[in-house]
């Protein structure tokens, strides 16, 4: 069962950025899935770890937008793609001491951060991409 349904409300309209997005939706849905399914700890480990990296692949990617086109955002967009990045590690680090578990609440977090920060932070800066051309 889909913790998140993609629909076009989620895009941005910038083509790569927009299959990045999905790709996230997809990768958090097969961890949900895999934690409903009470899957070993090191598949979830091994998930969260390609989650941690692609979302790290993908800020990289916005991040490089900005700081060729100069968006006026950009150092509140960073930080609230540091602060997501210092969160997700400090689970993975506690998950794998076994000091904490993959429950609902932290898919709940995961879910509720991409969703608002696409449709939040991540629609603010589309209009100012496609000026400059990026598709």
């Amino acid at each position: 069962m889909d913790l998140i349904s993609w629909n076009p409300s989620f895009n941005v309209d910038v083509e790569v950025i927009d299959k990045q997005h999905q790709m996230l939706v997809k990768m958090i849905n097969e961890l949900h899935d895999s934690m409903l399914a009470g899957k070993d700890k090191d598949v979830l480990l091994e998930m969260i770890n390609r989650l941690s990296a692609y979302a790290a692949f993908h800020f990289a990617r916005e991040e490089h937008y900005f700081d060729i086109f100069g968006y006026p955002e950009t150092e509140l967009h960073k930080k609230q793609h540091s602060d997501f990045e210092l969160k997700v590690s400090t689970f993975e680090n506690d998950f794998t001491e076994g000091r904490q578990s993959l429950s609902i609440e932290i898919m709940n977090f995961l879910s509720d951060w991409l969703v608002g920060h696409i449709k939040g932070s991540d629609k603010k800066y589309a209009p100012f991409l496609k000026e400059r051309g990026v598709k």
